[in-house]
């Protein structure tokens, strides 16, 4: 019997960290954890988190995940570790955290964003020079807020971290970053791929900032070793090698097999998101394209929506529906909901580009306002939102047609037909729901494997390790294409009222 190669691939997002055991020999997952975060939230926008519930939850997360695959920590080779993008986390010279990370959803430093955005020379400006036009939530702006509401703070930052460049230096003891989830600071040229060590020289010139950067790996480079301590905690074996790791999109990117152009990966979570593995650069003109670096050594242009599950959530609650039901009322209305729409902008918008939106209702009548016909018009409205940011990602240069679908909603078949249907492209899902926590663990299996042989080809693991489902394939309707293009265009009517 072959001996497994087994790895662990944690994946620290918003709600909770999930964890899983790989044997990449095989390409069978062996067992899964989780564990939860709580959310430090103001009315000011404050989104944050203590990234101590990190480390317990990646502790939590991963002994049930060896406790569910039956297998020795110690037999555990590697560690890859994805983490939610933007965030900040700020260590002193001792590696101790200064303050609560602030997350991608905190939108506290939305006017220290926009006057850094102001000295870029606008949109158009940060596109020239970044490559991408940095957005309320990017972690730049956190800087500047951080350098004015706590200075005495700000002077004794040591290291400038995202949050799973914290998790690898808390597995490894080493700061270093990796390109792809750098590329999501607002502080880096993704066509150079360097920082932009002038910009953080503009938020403070004393160079603190540019002294604090962590050191650039390329996606195949393992940071080091675990330290014993951690491997103890975790439960797994002192000599296994932690991966470079990256953002939650990027190794969800790998962990669907889209690390080369002609597929893309469509999330149905709490915020949705579409991407595309690219082999150069493709600089939209539109700034709600982010052209981010992959964590595979590439590109990954990028669009996500603020609103998808949580609107959903909230119209499912207010009408007191379990998801059952909800999927039943979904089902009874028509396509375009009897002329009702419904702009789910309930946490303003990033695509389309309007942060200041708020959620409201179009087009109702006496006849139309039924709940089924609210349950359609909010699944029908978040839905929109990812075929405009689909139609920004084809109008740049992506040529890709097949869609794999991930996340929570994801597993509704009836939604699965509306993507389907309204994007006008085959949709498939991967068997391993937790795409980012596997495409964690084939990252640090190539990182581990490249040891040994330096030519070891990301897409055989991927080819090995990725299994899609084929009861899951949805094919669009033609007479649903056809339906539906009329009410997407009343929405893009609705957008323009805006």
């Amino acid at each position: 019997m072959t001996q497994p190669a087994l790895f662990l691939g944690l994946d620290c997002g918003t709600q909770g960290t999930k964890a899983l055991i790989l044997d990449s020999r095989s390409g069978t997952v062996l067992g899964r954890g989780a564990a939860p975060h709580s959310l430090i939230s103001g009315a000011n926008g404050c989104r944050e988190q203590d990234p101590a519930q990190w480390l317990q939850a990646c502790t939590s997360a991963t002994r049930q995940a060896l406790q569910a695959a039956g297998v020795d920590g110690r037999q555990v080779l590697g560690v890859g570790v994805c983490g939610q993008q933007h965030g900040l986390v700020l260590l002193d010279d001792q590696g101790q955290v200064l303050r609560p990370a602030k997350l991608w959803c905190d939108t506290q430093s939305s006017a220290e964003n926009q006057r850094l955005l102001d000295w870029l020379g606008g949109t158009q400006g940060s596109l020239e020079r970044l490559g991408l036009a940095i957005a309320p939530g990017y972690t730049v702006s956190k800087l500047l807020w951080t350098r004015e509401q706590h200075p005495e703070l700000f002077q004794r930052i040591a290291h400038i971290l995202l949050p799973h460049d914290y998790l690898n230096f808390w597995l490894t003891g080493r700061c270093c970053s990796e390109y792809g989830d750098a590329s999501g600071s607002g502080y880096f040229d993704v066509r150079r791929r360097d920082w932009d060590r002038a910009l953080l020289a503009h938020i403070d010139p004393s160079g603190r900032l540019e002294r604090a950067l962590p050191p650039l790996l390329e996606a195949h480079q393992p940071v080091g070793r675990i330290l014993a301590p951690v491997a103890r905690q975790l439960g797994i074996s002192a000599d296994a090698w932690v991966a470079s790791g990256g953002g939650d999109n990027m190794l969800g990117a790998i962990g669907t097999g889209n690390i080369q152009p002609g597929i893309i990966t469509m999330s149905l979570g709490s915020s949705g998101t579409v991407y595309a593995y690219a082999e150069r650069p493709l600089i939209s003109p539109e700034p709600s394209v982010a052209t981010f670096c992959s964590s595979s050594g590439g590109w990954l242009p990028l669009i996500c929506t603020m609103n998808l599950t949580n609107a959903t959530t909230l119209v499912r609650e207010l009408l007191g529906l379990d998801l059952a039901a909800f999927n039943q009322r979904l089902e009874q209305a028509p396509i375009g909901a009897e002329g009702l729409c419904l702009l789910p902008f309930f946490n303003g918008e990033r695509v389309p580009a309007l942060p200041q939106a708020q959620g409201s209702l179009h087009g109702m009548t006496l006849d139309n306002l039924t709940p089924a016909n609210l349950c359609r018009a909010v699944v029908e409205g978040t839905t929109f939102g990812l075929r405009y940011g689909l139609d920004l990602l084809r109008a740049a240069g992506l040529h890709s047609q097949s869609i794999r679908l991930i996340g929570g909603g994801a597993k509704s078949l009836l939604w699965r037909q509306m993507v389907a249907d309204i994007m006008h492209a085959p949709v498939i899902c991967p068997r391993e729901a937790e795409a980012a926590a596997l495409g964690a663990a084939i990252q640090a299996a190539w990182c581990h494997g490249r040891q040994d042989d330096p030519d070891l080809d990301l897409q055989q693991l991927c080819e090995r390790c990725v299994r899609l489902d084929p009861g899951s394939e949805t094919q669009p309707r033609a007479e649903h294409v056809a339906a539906y293009e009329p009410v997407y265009q009343r929405y893009r009517q609705q957008l323009a009222s805006l």
